[in-house]
């Protein structure tokens, strides 16, 4: 072992004897408990950035310590693989998809490599490949074979930016989730997945996830959105249909004064036929969204039809409008509109002076509402609504449900926002939809895969799938046929890849089960909370429906969740003549005030003053961001993983200070010396427990101490954080130990060799050279987790507090297993109480067993 510490020259090592042994490579193993530990696989974009090294360094974390624990841990890698960025990038630098994002993968692999992740690289997938994509398009034939996929026309998310449709989580605020361009609402042939038929078990088997955190558990039950209520029948006046509407709210049916359709709706496209100024209203919604969050936001615009619908209960004739806020895919596309007791229908009343009326009044004596100057959207007691005056909304509901039921007029129903997933794009760079049109029919292809042509030309605007007949002429039982042109909504490879993990060489089918089901499912998966209504929600889905197809056997993909925060870092600007410059943190010289606040500070590069403007995400836009590899380079793969791992717990956002990153590193030359000045002092003798002086034991139950947290630590609560903490703790208290005889030094390495074994996982190449310098053949990753010896942890004496009446005058050390007597005895007889028991009589002495003792007297 070398004096100094050299991480380059370490890692190198390590890294090299780790590949020469295939020491991550999972197998089965049935006499072993299994653990798959999983982060989410990272788009290949070209590099790494921090959010990266900190998502997979948690699960890195986890994956060794359980191998310590004696179990089999299968920890894959691979690569999301299609998506527009790569499209982008062959438009703008003229090479293709496929070459640019194979050169990415080689690089970030490398990347990854160099931090030391225990990753199964026989097992890396890359979703591009029609190996991988070959599989999915089989399963989505199954699905169509079972009507859970089909196609229809539908108002889709439309990116003119991007030249392809979005899914409803999607759309952000109106805009596009990759570019920020303002979406459109356009009409489009699309092929949709039935996760709706799934909605009620998605919902309720939420309840079979302890391990997952409430909040994305919350945004999943949000998001499917189970509802009770009425589903109910209006007849419209001279006209043989009738509007069908779902109300979870059949208590306020007595203060419907309007009813509102969606463009696209059957009635409202009959009218506008015959009204220009209809027509070019629908023609105008065509430009908005579909996302219902911005349909709440946005402004409310409308238009008369004409038609009256008849009250199914007063038989009133109630108006009907076409409004801009109202989906044709969500529920029937018609709403009954109480604008007296929601807000919406509220701003749509008041702006087109449409009736408003109060039906429901606050439960509450003496308090009223105006519904004329604001919506009452509270349920309370019925008002203004004859026979149901005076019930409560929860009675009204049943009776007036009981009373359409009876009528025939309508229904009690549960009602989920699920909607059916559209997977259709009309970009190049994804996996084709296995689909072919046989003159007015539609049929599943009749092999797999449907491989994606790589070499294409892209003129940036349409696919180069589209128009081409080398791809789209085919043949479908011997007939002419012509291939769907759309891919897939890259969440599809994204829903099912923790699976193929499993069986990533098995050709015969999409998994090979017995492999598949000893794996599954993950024990472990760690990504960002952003994904909770988007790929967790269609993972849960796909898993669900191989289960239905027989492929594997367990309910849900991922029995824990962890969601690691963000990655900030410092962000600094100097304003110039041309505007304000953004200047990286690593070229700042920080100024701080007594309290360690930054004040200012000064460009290293220029000499400039420089501006401090907090903590930001990194981000390139700002010149904040750390380049990984760099960081690697300058500090060492082990540093930069510690630092990951101490600067705050996982779910919280880490705050990236290259001075925390200094400190990281010093507590690991640190380490390192103390192991060496021991290894350097020669042979330790055994230990002996029974022989051990009184600041020896101090020391080995600091030891025990130590394993205890950090085992509870990274067991139980996984905040790593705090349990670098207590090993740094300990290594003080090493340091500190100033005996060199052989009963010292044996305690001293007994204490050196568990902070070595509990930071393993952390920091796994230093600690390797360090387990192998303190007597020890093989890998630290293959020895057992420490355990605590639990006499280690008891104290021969125990430390009191002594008060007089009430204030602490003295404290006293009494032996562990003094009765109360002695304890009351020690006490009165320490020499600073007595000073205090002159001239007055003791009273009463309280002992708290193991704390304090307090002393009455007056």
């Amino acid at each position: 072992m070398d004096a100094t510490y050299s991480p380059a020259d370490i890692e190198r090592q390590v890294q090299a004897t780790w590949n020469e042994k295939q020491v991550y490579k999972a197998v089965v193993d049935s006499n072993k408990e299994k653990f798959y530990c999983l982060s989410m696989l990272p788009y290949p974009s070209g590099r790494l950035h921090m959010g990266h090294v900190r998502n997979y360094t948690i699960g890195d974390v986890i994956s060794r310590y359980q191998r310590m624990l004696g179990k089999n841990v299968m920890q894959p890698m691979g690569w999301d693989a299609f998506g527009m960025p790569a499209e982008n990038a062959a438009i703008q630098n003229n090479v293709a998809p496929a070459k640019w994002t194979f050169e990415n993968i080689d690089y970030m692999r490398k990347q990854l490599q160099m931090l030391g992740f225990a990753y199964d690289w026989s097992r890396e997938v890359a979703t591009c490949t029609p190996e991988y994509y070959r599989w999915e398009q089989w399963f989505f034939t199954r699905l169509v074979e079972k009507d859970l996929a089909y196609r229809k026309k539908s108002a889709v998310n439309w990116c003119p930016h991007d030249l392809t449709v979005l899914a409803n989580e999607q759309v952000h605020d109106g805009a596009c989730w990759r570019c920020g361009t303002t979406v459109e609402r356009k009409e489009m042939d699309q092929w949709f997945i039935k996760t709706t038929a799934y909605a009620k078990e998605l919902l309720e088997s939420l309840d079979d996830l302890p391990g997952w955190p409430e909040e994305v558990k919350a945004m999943q039950r949000n998001w499917i959105g189970r509802s009770r209520g009425v589903t109910l029948r209006f007849d419209i006046q001279d006209h043989p249909e009738q509007l069908e509407v779902y109300t979870t709210r059949p208590d306020t049916l007595m203060g419907a004064t309007y009813m509102a359709l969606a463009a696209e709706h059957p009635l409202a496209l009959e009218e506008a036929r015959s009204n220009p100024d209809l027509a070019a209203f629908i023609e105008e919604c065509r430009s908005g969204t579909t996302s219902e969050a911005d349909m709440a936001t946005m402004e409310k615009k409308g238009h008369a039809t004409g038609l009256k619908a008849i009250h199914p209960i007063t038989g009133d004739l109630v108006p009907v409008w076409v409004a801009n806020f109202v989906l044709m895919d969500y529920g029937s596309g018609a709403i009954m509109s109480v604008p007296g007791h929601d807000q919406r229908d509220w701003e749509f009343a008041i702006k087109y002076g449409i009736e408003i009326k109060q039906v429901v009044k606050p439960r509450e004596e003496g308090v009223d509402c105006d519904v004329q100057q604001a919506p009452f959207s509270d349920k309370g007691i019925v008002v203004n609504s004859g026979e149901y005056d005076g019930q409560t909304s929860e009675e009204a509901f049943e009776n007036i449900a009981e009373r359409l039921q009876l009528e025939g007029r309508g229904e009690v129903a549960v009602n989920y926002r699920l909607r059916d997933w559209g997977v259709s794009r009309q970009r190049y760079w994804g996996a084709p939809v296995p689909m072919v049109y046989v003159g007015d029919e539609v049929k599943p292809a009749e092999s797999f895969p449907v491989v994606l042509p790589t070499d294409v030309q892209f003129d940036g605007v349409n696919s180069p799938l589209k128009n081409n007949p080398a791809f789209e002429d085919t043949t479908w039982q011997g007939q002419s046929a012509r291939r769907e042109t759309d891919t897939f909504d890259t969440f599809m490879e994204s829903s099912w890849y923790y699976a193929r993990y499993c069986t990533p060489q098995y050709d015969e089918g999409m998994l090979e089960p017995e492999e598949a089901n000893y794996w599954l499912p993950v024990d472990q998966y760690i990504g960002g909370i952003e994904h909770a209504t988007m790929h967790l929600m269609y993972s849960r889905f796909f898993h669900k429906a191989m289960r239905d197809e027989g492929l594997v056997n367990s309910s849900e993909p991922f029995t824990n969740l962890l969601c690691q925060g963000m990655v900030l870092a410092e962000t600094w600007y100097k304003d110039t003549d041309k505007g304000r410059v953004w200047v990286s943190p690593g070229d700042v010289t920080p100024e701080k005030d007594d309290k360690g606040k930054i004040i200012a500070g000064k460009q290293i590069s220029t000499g400039d003053a420089v501006q401090y403007a907090g903590m930001a995400k990194m981000s390139k836009s700002k010149n904040n961001g750390k380049d990984p590899q760099q960081a690697i380079e300058q500090y060492g793969a082990d540093t930069v993983r510690l630092f990951s791992m101490f600067a705050a717990p996982p779910e919280q956002t880490l705050e990236w200070t290259e001075s925390g990153v200094q400190g990281a590193q010093k507590f690991l030359q640190r380490l390192w010396r103390a192991v060496h000045a021991l290894v350097e002092g020669g042979k330790v003798e055994a230990l002996a427990i029974d022989q051990l002086n009184d600041d020896q034991k101090t020391l080995r139950r600091k030891t025990h101490e130590t394993i205890a947290g950090v085992t509870s630590d990274f067991g139980e609560r996984k905040t790593f954080n705090t349990a670098i903490a207590k090993v740094m703790e300990l290594l003080n208290a090493v340091n500190r130990f100033e005996g060199e005889t052989g009963q010292d030094r044996a305690v001293r390495h007994e204490a050196l060799e568990a902070a070595v074994l509990v930071l393993s996982p952390i920091v796994p190449h230093a600690t390797q050279v360090m387990w192998n310098a303190l007597g020890h053949d093989g890998l630290v990753l293959d020895a057992a987790w420490p355990e605590v010896d639990e006499a280690a942890l008891v104290k021969d004496t125990l430390l009191y507090v002594v008060q007089v009446n009430g204030k602490v005058r003295s404290r006293i050390e009494v032996a562990a297993d003094a009765d109360k007597a002695s304890i009351e005895q020690a006490a009165l007889a320490d020499d600073n109480v007595q000073r205090f028991l002159q001239d007055v009589t003791v009273r009463k002495v309280i002992v708290v067993p193991n704390k304090l003792v307090n002393v009455v007297a007056n």
